[in-house]
């Protein structure tokens, strides 16, 4: 069987704040955003965007609220792709466990 692994990077936010998330495109100068009911979704798919502008943005600017630890979590991700990790099984282990834990699968 054969796995692949797709980091994306993801903002929501309701759709009056439609304006912001076009800046957000403006100032990484990156990302697609589409609608999705009430809601805009700004995804960010591309490896060398997320590594290069989206992580060290956040890094530099910290997330205030639980959302800190889903980003630490896919900055661990990040760096077992881009030591090549994700084509082991080990690493490719390694990343659904730490998928497993995040978001809504978070145990606080």
């Amino acid at each position: 069987m054969s796995s692949q692994v797709l980091l994306w990077f993801v903002i929501s936010q309701h759709s009056r704040d439609e304006q912001l998330m076009r800046n957000l495109i403006k100032y990484f100068g990156c990302g697609n955003l589409y609608k999705k009911r009430e809601n805009f979704e700004l995804v960010f798919a591309k490896f060398a965007d997320i590594d290069n502008k989206i992580i060290p943005f956040f890094a530099k600017y910290p997330l205030q609220s639980v959302k800190v630890k889903d980003f630490l979590d896919f900055c661990k991700v990040a760096n077992i792709m881009k030591e090549k990790g994700h084509l082991n099984i080990e690493g490719l282990n390694l990343i659904r466990k730490l998928k497993e834990g995040m978001n809504t699968r978070r145990i606080y």
